[in-house]
Order: C-alpha cells, then sequence, then structure tokens
C-alpha cells in the first residue's frame, strides 16, 4: 500500500481513540516497547487488556493519525511479540499479535498490536503494576475495575471450539464458503488479493472455521450441508420462523437448517417486512418506510446464533406477529450485567458463550466487528420513533421484541422535536408507553419536564405537542435529583485519600454532600456516606485510625 493508501485503512478502521484504541508515535521502540511505566508499549498494553482489548497502533501522530513511521531497533513483530508476552502478566496468548505495515512509496513502517481482553479473573500487569485507560490518561487499576475483573463470570469450555473427527471438507457448503469469502474480503480488505489465491482449507485456517484443518462445530454451523447436521448431535442447530395473528393463532412456519450463513437471509426472505406509513401531525404528507430496518432483524438472529447454549438442544425461534412486531428468542443465559449496562456503556461486554463462534462470525460479517450491536439496535428504533426493543432475560432464555410501529403519538412527538435526547432517556419514555413502573426519582424528574400526567402508577406521556428541551440543563436537573451510582461515590472518596493521605468525616462530606441527590434529606445523606465508607472498609480498601480519628487507604502489597 502507498501511504495514502494505509491513511484511509486506519481511518476506516482505526478512526479515534477510545478504550479499545490508542495511537502512538513511537518512532524509535529502542526505550518505548520497555520503558518508562505508563509511556512504553506493555503499559498500554496491559490498560487495553484490562478493558475490553482493542488496539494499538504505532507510527502515528496522536489526534491527526499522520503517519511518521516507526523504527523498531532490533525487534521484529514475531520478537515483539514475544517480548510483550514475556513482560505483560497474564496476558492471553490467544489473539496477541502484530499486524505489520510498510508503505509502498515512502518506505514508512507501522505496527498495529492486536490486544486480546484479559482471561476471567486476572488483570494483566506490566512493571507489576495492573493499568486501566481513563480518558486520554493511564492509571493504575481502580479498585471497581479491578472488582470487575475479578467477579467475571468465568467459561472454561468453548463447545464452539470443538473439533469433529469424523467430519471432513466434503461436509462444508461450497456455495456457504463462496459467500464467506466475499465477506471476509469485505471485513479485511488488505488480505482481498490473498483470498484469491488461498485454497479452502488455508481459507477455513485463516477465517477461524477450522483449527489447523480440522472441522470444528463452528465450521459445521456457519458453513456446514444440512446433511451434515446429525455431527452435532445431540446439539441442535435450527431457526423455526412462525407468522401468528393478533390472537397468536399460527398461521405458517417454516425449519431452516444449517448453513446459518445463509439460513439468516433466508429468513429475512420470509418476514413480511411491508412498507408502513405514519403520518405525522405537522405534516400532511406521510413518512414512508419498511417496517423493520434490515439491521433490525439481523442483529437479533445473528445474536442468536452467537449466544445459542446449542447443548440445550432447542432451536432458535423467530416468530413474526402479523404487521406489528418480531419476536427472537434462543437458550442461553445473557452474560453481561444488564441490557440498560450495555445499551448505557462505552464499552460493551465482550465476553461470550461461544467465542470460537463468535470471531468466525465477526469475520464474515455476522456480527458487529468492535461490539455495540445492541446499542445499534436501539438507536435504528429511535431513528424511526418506534418503540425500544424489549428485552425478557428469564426462564435461562433471552426473548427480544422489535415493535415495527409507533404506538404512541406524544412518544413520537418527543422523539421528533428533541434529537438529542440520551437513549437512557428515551428509554425511561418507553417506559411509560408501555406501562412498566418507573421510580419516584424517575417520575420526579418526567414531571418537572412536564412530559408526562395522571397518578402512579397509571402514568401517560402528555397528549399536547411539546416544546424542544433545554437537554444540557435537564441532564443536569436529572443528574441533581437521581445523583451518581455508588461505584463513582466510592470512587472520589479514594482519589481523595490517594492525594491527601488522610481524611476525616467533615471533609468527606465535604467532598460528596453536594453531589448526592438533592432528594435526600440531611439525615439520609449522613446515612449513604456511612454506609459508603462501611462498604470500602469491608473491601480492605480503607481503614479508619483510632488515634488520629481520620480514615486512610490499605497499603496494598507490590
Amino acid at each position: 500500500m502507498t501511504e495514502a493508501e494505509l491513511s484511509d485503512y486506519l481511518k476506516q478502521f482505526f478512526p479515534q481513540e477510545n478504550s479499545r484504541c490508542e495511537w502512538k508515535e513511537y518512532k524509535n521502540l529502542k526505550n518505548s516497547l520497555l520503558g518508562n511505566e505508563k509511556d512504553d508499549v506493555i503499559s498500554y498494553v496491559s490498560a487495553i487488556a484490562n478493558m475490553n482489548g482493542g488496539s494499538l497502533v504505532l507510527g502515528v501522530m496522536d489526534k491527526t493519525l499522520e503517519i511518521v513511521g516507526i523504527n523498531p531497533f532490533n525487534y521484529t513483530a514475531q520478537s515483539a511479540t514475544l517480548t510483550i508476552r514475556e513482560h505483560c502478566t497474564n496476558i492471553s496468548t490467544e489473539g496477541l499479535s502484530i499486524d505489520e505495515h510498510i508503505t509502498s512509496d515512502t518506505g514508512k513502517r507501522v505496527w498495529i498490536i492486536n490486544i486480546p481482553k484479559h482471561m476471567p479473573k486476572l488483570p494483566v500487569y506490566a512493571h507489576r503494576k495492573a493499568w486501566q485507560r481513563i480518558e486520554d490518561s493511564l492509571v493504575e487499576l481502580t479498585p471497581e475495575r479491578r472488582d470487575a475483573i475479578l467477579s467475571e463470570i468465568e467459561l472454561p469450555f468453548d463447545w464452539s471450539a470443538g473439533v469433529m473427527e469424523e467430519a471432513t471438507l466434503e461436509d462444508l457448503n461450497p456455495e456457504a464458503i463462496s459467500k464467506a469469502r466475499i465477506e471476509f474480503k469485505k471485513r479485511y480488505p488488505l488480505k482481498a488479493n490473498d483470498v484469491d489465491i488461498w485454497d479452502d482449507l488455508t481459507f477455513l485456517n485463516k477465517a477461524h472455521f477450522t483449527i489447523k484443518g480440522r472441522i470444528t462445530r463452528t465450521a459445521l454451523i456457519i458453513l456446514g450441508n444440512e446433511e451434515a447436521a446429525h455431527l452435532l448431535n445431540p446439539a441442535v442447530c435450527q431457526i423455526r420462523w412462525s407468522l401468528k395473528n393478533n390472537q397468536n393463532e399460527n398461521i405458517d412456519y417454516e425449519i431452516f437448517n444449517i448453513p446459518m450463513l445463509l439460513a439468516v437471509d433466508q429468513v429475512r426472505a420470509k418476514i413480511r417486512n411491508v412498507k408502513y406509513r405514519y403520518v405525522r401531525n405537522d405534516t400532511l404528507f406521510p413518512e414512508e418506510m419498511l417496517r423493520y430496518d434490515i439491521f433490525t432483524i439481523r442483529e437479533p438472529l445473528n445474536n442468536c446464533i452467537a449466544h445459542q447454549d446449542y447443548s440445550k438442544g432447542a432451536r432458535i425461534e423467530v416468530v413474526e406477529i402479523d404487521n406489528e412486531k418480531l419476536i427472537f428468542r434462543n437458550y442461553g443465559q445473557f452474560i453481561p450485567d444488564s441490557i440498560e449496562s450495555v445499551v448505557n456503556s462505552d464499552c460493551p461486554e465482550s465476553i461470550y458463550r461461544n467465542p470460537f463462534l463468535v470471531q468466525a462470525m465477526r469475520n464474515v460479517n455476522m456480527v458487529e466487528t468492535e461490539g455495540g450491536g445492541i446499542k445499534k439496535l436501539f438507536e435504528k428504533q429511535r431513528q424511526r420513533m418506534f418503540p425500544m426493543p424489549e428485552y425478557d432475560l428469564t426462564n435461562g432464555m433471552v426473548r427480544v421484541e422489535v415493535i415495527g410501529k409507533v404506538i404512541n403519538e406524544a412518544f413520537a412527538q418527543i422523539l421528533t422535536k428533541n434529537p438529542s435526547l440520551s437513549l437512557h432517556d428515551i428509554m425511561l419514555l418507553d417506559k411509560v408507553q408501555k406501562h412498566h413502573p418507573i421510580c419516584d426519582e424517575e417520575i420526579k424528574w418526567l414531571r418537572k419536564r412536564s412530559l408526562i400526567e395522571g397518578r402512579k402508577p397509571n402514568f401517560y406521556l402528555s397528549a399536547t405537542t411539546v416544546e424542544p428541551l433545554d437537554t444540557a440543563n435537564l441532564k443536569q436537573q436529572y443528574i441533581q435529583n437521581s445523583s451518581f451510582d455508588d461505584n463513582y461515590f466510592r470512587d472520589l472518596i479514594v482519589k481523595y485519600m490517594t492525594k491527601f493521605k488522610h481524611a476525616n468525616r467533615e471533609a468527606i462530606e465535604g467532598l460528596l454532600y453536594d453531589k448526592l441527590s438533592s432528594v435526600l434529606k440531611e439525615q439520609q445523606k449522613k446515612d449513604k456516606i456511612t454506609n459508603l465508607l462501611s462498604s470500602l472498609k469491608r473491601k480492605g480498601v480503607i481503614y479508619y485510625d483510632k488515634d488520629i480519628r481520620q480514615w486512610g487507604l490499605v497499603k496494598r502489597k507490590k
């Protein structure tokens, strides 16, 4: 690639710095690969691994992404990878690699270090310290993040990576393999020319469908011939599409088998995605659109495939309620904390039941490459002024309901006139239009904005045409009313003591009082602070010195 082509590639796949991506100039790796803590490659590897994994791009200028190139000194990509493994304690050997790019016209060298997420319950260390990235800074791992890592669900066995000893290349579908090649080239345009000359076995190894030429369960699920489905027994890999009327009576159904890469398009073709017309009050002209955005079909369906617990021997279900909504259901516990945490977080969860399957699906564009698919699903519904997706996580299943129409005129008006409302705010309004319960703090916030009427619990969205809200002021008031979560306050206390060593009760109250909810009374605020201090003491983070009557940080052993 020329320098201009490489620059375009970097801007397309690594467009901004965040918790999953860091740009570093590092012109010479002599003292940068292993250098000063907080300012060398291994520190950044630790920080990115301790979040959700990601990429470290070397040889580009911070902020501008201008290519300056690196001098690798005596390192090759392979030896540098080995050095990182040696000096980053607990780093996973799976997924850690370095992609080297040298521009054909200017000879500038850029390294992209691919960093896997930390292994369950194991923070990654560099310079004997665990690091994390907060905004533009590297800091030592906070107690909250350390607790999150140590309490993660451990998945010791990946069913999807199992090798099927009896299976051969003849058990895979040629049409599915051809489609997989096309999608792989879209995902990795720099490898397009290589893909064209790879034989099938080489391609399948590179795309993580096979392991050293051996057929895995993942390969059979995504690319397998229908006749080879028996090799998965007793597991079942099928999708059942059902069409029902509004009285829940069956009208039609069809069952789709492997390969899933082709089945998802077949299911989508069965769904009657007809045009939907919505006439707004402020215009005589209707808005016309497909009832379901293609993404709102693709995302839940592919998520069902990726997260299905195949050992249950159950089908994936897609139910179409006539001209109203779609329901997707798969067996298996939802692994992240909650839907709200996934939608509101800038760092979507990356713990999967079937990690080998998910990686292969990513490589052929079946799931979002950088996470965030669930949040994007909410955004798509918001753009249409449709209700937010509904998740039911009970009974060992994940059930997703996507409504394909406006169900409340007031909800649509609020979204139309207030495009800057956050998803958190819209999810709250969505609860009201669906008559779901809301807490007292949420009620007060909505009443102040005149967005709801009625008495508890029979609230409804205001039927009057709302004016655009001052969302900046609105959010400020909401924060003042609802306060922050306990982790935020505990973090403030720890940061204060890190800087000033000790703190008495009066100093801590002065630090937190203004930030606590304005709804709380004086004694409630005092009790809240007492509980926060007690929880930090129980966790062994702080202690109380009776001699000086102050709180202090517990010293950690290095």
